[in-house]
């Protein structure tokens, strides 16, 4: 039986191009296809997803340091009696009866002198009351009474040491680990497949000339092309994808390199030069469309260096500054206070497993789709 999804033109009555066949090859692949889902989930939970958290990634909450994953909000029954008493303790007065009923309270205050009605800023400063209010005075405004509203904050993720919302922090950081990653990994794969492809295939001296040259920026220490750039241009964000793109393209060039010089002996890349094409012509035609495969795979295994180059980058202060995260610099935070603060760690730690995961599922199912073998 005649698969049609894969049938010759004749067969189909239409023809397609070696492009339409790969993904044709890549729908089928069903590994590649649920990962490429999940990537698209994970994207769009970063990007979209801070338009409809409740907080900001840098906003703070003192009154919430280190409080573990909840799906109730904070503040929890046992601990408004206490955000009260440090009320009043502020505010130096005396604190005679507190109630919370849902999401109200009742206070009552007193002191030696008529206490000032101005006094109930301290609790809507406060992170757990909002809209306090004097509902009645009593000895002669000695003794207050105060109602108002509980303020209830969500922590899905928990927070962290500086009481910021691990939500909002976990999307800008996939936000930037991906925009580091795939942004990156694109400059390297543009310069290093022009570069190694233009290298193997003229070869001789041109190709002696540029394999020095990569061998001595190879030498160069990764952090000391860091320290100049931030020394010249100062610490701007631009500065992780030129310090990135100017280290990762070199393995590529290498490994194109490699596989032209088997390439430019084929017998197609000898017709197409008997027919007149120019060098370019072969490099972009025949040379660079016959590396898919193996440059695919190599950019998936790419992406993950390069996130834990810029968590690096951050762990020198080179990087992403606070307030700003991204999922290494989480991690690497995390991994300080694993055990007594677990989720710093794991929730970070999954998403950029996952997408890791879904990265190489993917690569491979682009590996096998542009595979001249398998045409």
């Amino acid at each position: 039986m005649t698969d049609l999804s894969l049938a010759s033109p004749a067969q189909t009555g239409k023809s397609r191009s070696l492009f339409q066949y790969a993904l044709l090859r890549f729908r089928r692949n069903t590994a590649a296809m649920v990962s490429l889902a999940i990537l698209v989930i994970v994207s769009l939970f970063c990007i979209v997803g801070p338009f409809f958290a409740p907080h900001n990634y840098d906003d703070q909450f003192k009154s919430y340091l280190l409080v573990p994953p909840s799906l109730s909000p904070y503040p929890k029954d046992t601990a408004l009696k206490t955000a009260m008493q440090d009320v009043a303790d502020q505010a130096r007065l005396k604190l005679d009866a507190f109630e919370a009923s849902g999401t109200s309270f009742t206070a009552t205050f007193s002191d030696e002198k008529p206490i000032d009605p101005r006094k109930t800023r301290y609790i809507d400063r406060t992170n757990e009351f909002e809209n306090a209010t004097v509902a009645e005075t009593r000895n002669d405004g000695r003794t207050v009474v105060v109602k108002g509203l509980i303020k209830g904050q969500y922590f899905l993720l928990g927070t962290d040491s500086n009481g910021r919302d691990m939500l909002p922090r976990i999307m800008l950081g996939g936000q930037i680990s991906l925009l580091v990653g795939i942004l990156a990994s694109m400059v390297s794969l543009i310069i290093g497949v022009t570069y190694g492809a233009i290298s193997g295939f003229i070869g001789g001296r041109t190709d002696n000339v540029m394999m020095r040259f990569v061998e001595i920026v190879y030498s160069l220490p990764f952090t000391f092309i860091v320290i100049l750039l931030v020394v010249f241009f100062g610490r701007y964000f631009i500065l992780i994808f030129l310090a990135i793109g100017a280290v990762e393209w070199l393995d590529m060039a290498r490994i194109v390199r490699g596989q032209t010089l088997s390439l430019r002996r084929r017998e197609f890349v000898a017709a197409a030069q008997a027919m007149g094409l120019s060098q370019w012509a072969v490099i972009r035609r025949h040379i660079i469309p016959n590396l898919l495969g193996a440059v695919v795979i190599f950019l998936t295994v790419r992406v993950p260096r390069i996130i834990l180059l810029e968590s690096f980058l951050s762990f020198l202060g080179l990087g992403v500054q606070e307030p700003m995260a991204s999922w290494g610099s989480l991690i690497a935070v995390g991994a300080n206070a694993m055990q007594a603060n677990p989720w710093l760690l794991i929730y970070p730690s999954c998403f950029l497993v996952v997408t890791l995961f879904c990265l190489n599922f993917i690569g491979d199912g682009l590996r096998d789709a542009f595979d001249p073998k398998d045409r």
